[in-house]
C-alpha cells in the first residue's frame, strides 16, 4: 500500500522533470503527505499536460458521501479494471501523482518501524494514479487514488504491497487522453520493470500526519 509520501523538490525541478509548460498554482513542498490532503498530480487535457492538486482519497462520481474517500486512498491494480469504483477511471481518468519518496512501516516484534523509500537513480518520480470528479449540491471535489501491486523482492521484506511507480518512458503513455479499454490500461501496468530502491529507518515523528518538517526524514540507527 501507500499511506504517506514526500515531495521535497522545488517547483522548477518539477516543471523540468515532467516537461510542464505552465507553473503550479499554490505549490508547497511536504515532508509528510497524508490521505485527505491535496496532492500534486498531472493529467493531459487533450492539448497539453497540466499540473494541479487533487484530494488524496478517491470519491467516485456516484458516491453519496464524500467520506468514502478515506477508504480509497489506494486501488489494487490487479482488479481495478473490473471494480465499479475504478473501471471507468482506468479507461479515461488516469493521472501521475508526483513524489520523491514514500514511507512504509515494517512490522517487528516490538513495533512498526517507519522507513523512507527512494529510487536509487531518480530523485523525482510519479505514482500511477486515477482521479474523479464528485459533485453534490454546490460542492465539487476532484480526488485521486494511488494504484498498488504485489511487493517486489526489495519491498517484500517491508510490506506485502507497494505503490506502482511508472518508468520515465511510460509516464506520458499512462496519461494520454485517448480512451483505453480498462484491461489495456491494466496490461500497461503489468508490463513495467521496477527500478532499484533504497530505504532507511526514520523515527516515529512521521507517524503523526500533523508533523511536516525535516525531522520526518532524519535517519535513525
Amino acid at each position: 500500500m501507500c499511506g504517506r509520501y514526500t515531495l521535497l523538490a522545488d517547483e522548477l525541478e518539477i516543471l523540468e522533470e515532467f516537461e510542464l509548460q505552465e507553473g503550479i498554482e499554490s505549490f508547497n513542498q511536504s515532508y509528510n503527505i497524508a490521505p485527505g490532503q491535496n496532492v500534486l498530480a498531472i493529467i493531459h487535457d487533450g492539448n497539453k499536460k497540466r499540473a494541479g492538486h487533487l484530494r488524496w482519497g478517491l470519491v467516485p462520481s456516484w458516491a453519496k458521501d464524500e467520506k468514502i474517500g478515506y477508504k480509497m486512498i489506494n486501488a489494487r491494480s490487479e482488479t481495478a479494471d473490473d471494480k465499479p469504483s475504478f473501471k471507468n477511471l482506468m479507461s479515461r481518468k488516469r493521472c501521475l501523482i508526483v513524489a520523491d519518496s514514500f514511507y512504509e512501516w515494517k512490522k517487528t516484534e516490538q513495533e512498526k518501524q517507519p522507513k523512507r523509500i527512494q529510487l536509487k537513480d531518480r530523485k523525482l518520480f510519479a505514482f500511477a494514479g486515477l482521479w474523479d470528479k464528485w459533485e453534490q449540491g454546490d460542492q465539487t471535489l476532484f480526488t485521486c487514488t494511488i494504484l498498488t501491486k504485489e511487493a517486489n523482492s526489495f519491498m517484500q521484506d517491508i510490506h506485502h504491497r507497494m505503490p506502482i511507480i511508472l518508468p520515465k518512458q511510460k509516464e506520458n503513455e499512462w496519461i494520454q487522453p485517448n480512451q483505453l479499454q480498462p484491461e489495456k490500461a491494466k496490461q500497461l501496468l503489468q508490463h513495467i520493470d521496477d527500478e532499484d530502491f533504497t530505504a532507511y529507518n526514520v523515527g516515529n515523528h512521521v507517524n503523526a500526519a500533523k508533523n511536516n518538517d525535516p525531522l520526518c526524514i532524519d535517519p535513525i540507527a
